[in-house]
This record gives structure tokens, sequence and C-alpha cells, in this order.
């Protein structure tokens, strides 16, 4: 495994043999530029989900590469050249320097979605895009992020600055609350995932944050428990939720977000 870290094995079996693979050709195309490589999000946070959850990883370079680098990984890692075995591959690329310093920039210099069940995309320029998901990703990253490649995620991912990280995390439930590209039980999960952050300063996993905000909010307990049943069946499988009690939830998630939000200057 070379300098693949130890917490590699973490991982959940069903896609370490590709993410080992991913690093190999990683480091195949970076040579000693790369610095390293972390596993974000679902499989961070301990709620990987086979047929439902995507991999989500940050790669660091010494850099800025170049751009001919950087299509090169897209290509290599491609869902047509190397089958995601998970919903698909969510992959960002950093400049090393520009990760260990806190933003609330997107930052990136490669974003690669590719995947079955992802539409293909591998922007280089993060100009006029949303930053919110990038730096959510990251704080989530400085917090439980899995070093596959490289030295621990804390040491080289700086956690946003508070008011950054609520001003994301705001433009993320509105995203939610909008609806559209998003299935009706992740836009509940991730409403609970952001109140319990608020109420806690650390990440949950979906499913964690749901419990907590069920065990607290009579309310909204159907629909959270309906929300979880949805997740834990494969995209295909979905349930459909009650687009009025969706939209009512989001509403008292948006209102907890902005109390929180105002409270540190966001």
């Amino acid at each position: 495994m070379g300098t693949e870290t130890e917490s590699f094995r973490t991982v959940p079996a069903e896609v370490r043999p590709y993410l080992a693979e991913l690093v190999r050709r990683t480091r195949a195309v970076c040579g000693p530029r790369l610095t390293g490589v972390v596993a974000v999000g679902s499989l961070a946070l301990g709620d990987y989900r086979h047929g439902r959850s995507d991999v989500d990883v940050t790669v660091l370079l010494a850099g800025p590469p170049p751009a001919e680098t950087l299509r090169e990984l897209a290509e290599a890692l491609d869902h047509r050249r190397l089958p995601c075995p998970a919903a698909g591959l969510e992959l960002v690329v950093y400049a090393a320097d520009f990760a260990r310093v806190p933003s609330g920039e997107a930052g990136y210099l490669l974003d690669l979605n590719t995947g079955a069940r992802l539409p293909g995309r591998a922007a280089l320029d993060p100009a006029g895009g949303p930053s919110f998901w990038y730096v959510i990703d990251r704080s989530v990253a400085h917090q439980d992020g899995i070093a596959l490649y490289g030295p621990p995620a804390p040491e080289v991912i700086a956690d946003p600055r508070p008011a950054d990280l609520y001003a994301a995390i705001r433009a993320s439930v509105r995203e939610h609350d909008d609806g559209q590209g998003h299935l009706a039980d992740n836009r509940v999960l991730n409403g609970c995932r952001s109140v319990v952050y608020c109420r806690t300063g650390r990440w949950f996993a979906k499913r964690d944050a749901a419990g907590q905000v069920a065990a607290a909010e009579e309310e909204f307990r159907p629909l959270i428990g309906a929300a979880v049943r949805s997740f834990e069946r494969p995209r295909v499988g979905a349930l459909s939720l009650p687009g009025p009690q969706v939209r009512e939830f989001l509403g008292w998630v948006r209102a907890r977000v902005d109390e929180r939000a105002a409270a540190v200057g966001a």
C-alpha cells in the first residue's frame, strides 16, 4: 500500500478495492505533487449506504498543477474507465496551500462527478458557481475525514471560519428547500444534520442527526421516520414524501439555522 494510511482500513469493504485503485491512479497521474487523499461525506461520518451513497473524496496537490494533469486525472477516474461501485464518485481537488487555510470560497482545481447515478461533470473553474457544498465538505473533512494517503485530515484541511460555515449551511438549506434535483428524504435528512450542527457544533451522520431531531421535535417525528426508511432503500426505490410537510419542516430548519447564523455574524 506504499504510504497509504492505516485508516484506509476503516472504509467499508464494498468500496475499499475501488478506493485503493483510485489512490493508485491518482498517484500515477499526479506523482510527487500529490500530498493527500481524504475520504469525506458519508464515508467519513460512518453512514455510507451501499447502493444509495456516493463516494466523496478530496485530493490535495502541491501546485496548482498544469491543467493537462487535472484533465488526465479526470479521465483516469471516469466511471467508464474505473467503474464506481457506489452511486457515484464526487471528487474535489484542491491546492494543498488553499486547503490548509480557512476559507468560505469553493476554491477547487477540479470538481469531478462520475458514476452510474450521477450526471457527469469535470469542472476546472469554480467562478460563478455555489461555494457552500465545498465549505461544508471541508468542515466535515477537518472533523472526521479519513486519510487514504498522506497526513491526517485535520493537519491538511482547515475548518472554515464560523461565519463562512454558517453562511454555507444557510445556502445549503435554501438549496434543499427549493428541492430541485434532490430526493425528498435527502432534503429532510440534510435539514436534520444542519439543525444538529447548529445545536452541537459537530457533524453527525444523517440517520444519527435524524434520531436527535425526531426525539426532540414530536411534530416532525413521522416525517423524519419516513425519510429514514426511504434513505435505507436504494435511490431508485426512494419513497415519496408529502411535499407540504417537507416544505414545512425545511421552513422550521431554516429558522433554526438563521437564528444560529445571526448569533455568529454570518
